[in-house]
Order: structure tokens, then sequence, then C-alpha cells
């Protein structure tokens, strides 16, 4: 009896956690997604420096492997053709301007007068006469 009502706290105490967990988060303010914009831009540069630094380690290494080679008189493949190593430079963020709301980029602007009425008393049999077989 007492195993049963064990698995029954255990299944109680499961269920509660896991209401929990799902639980809806409030959405981000502005602010936090401006900074959140901006880690994840920083981090895209800190990538671009990290290959960089690795690209010029790649380079000093070679020119050694070849110095060290030619002076010993082993034969060597030439180097295979890469492109140069791009420095990302500084980095510097600039936040995309924000969208205009709708109400002001003119969205829900209203019709323009109407000049004539919507139809006319023209049957449509003479608008598209049948075509002669």
């Amino acid at each position: 009896m007492k195993e049963a009502l064990k698995q029954i706290l255990l299944a109680g105490c499961a269920l509660l956690i896991g209401t929990t967990v799902m639980a809806k988060l409030p959405a981000l303010s502005e602010e936090a997604k401006a900074k959140a914009a901006e880690a994840a831009a920083k981090t895209a540069w800190s990538g671009k420096v990290d290959a960089y630094l690795s690209c010029k380690s790649q380079d000093k290494v070679a020119a050694h492997y070849y110095k060290t080679a030619k002076a010993e008189s082993k034969d060597t493949k030439p180097a295979a053709a890469t492109p140069p190593c791009a420095d990302p430079g500084v980095f510097s963020y600039t936040p995309p301007e924000a969208a205009k709301p709708l109400e002001a980029s003119g969205a829900h602007s209203p019709a323009p007068t109407a000049t004539s009425p919507p139809s006319s008393t023209t049957p449509a049999a003479a608008l598209a006469p049948a075509s002669k077989p």
C-alpha cells in the first residue's frame, strides 16, 4: 500500500512540475530585444576574429614548415591556394531603425472618394457579346 501511495505522490509532483514548466513566459521588452540583437552581433564578430587569428596562425606555421624544409633540402609540395586572411576590424554595432507602426505607415488610410457608381445599367450581354462559332 505504501508503494502505491508513493507512486501516486511522485506522479502528482511530476504533473505539477510539468505544468509550471509549460507556463508561458512574458514577451521580451524592446530593450531586451535590442540587447539580444547586440549580443548576437558581438558573438558573430568574435567568431570572425577567431577565424582570422586561426588563419594567421596557420600561415605562420606553413611559413615555418617551408622555411625548415628548404633548409633541410626536403621536397615539398606547393602550397594550396587559399584566400587571404580577412581582418574583421573593430567591433561596431548600429541598431536597425525601428519599423513604423501600421498607423504611421499609412496602411489604414481611408479609401479615396468614389467618382462613379460601382455598376452601370448596361446589361452584361452588351458588354461581352457572345462569340460567333
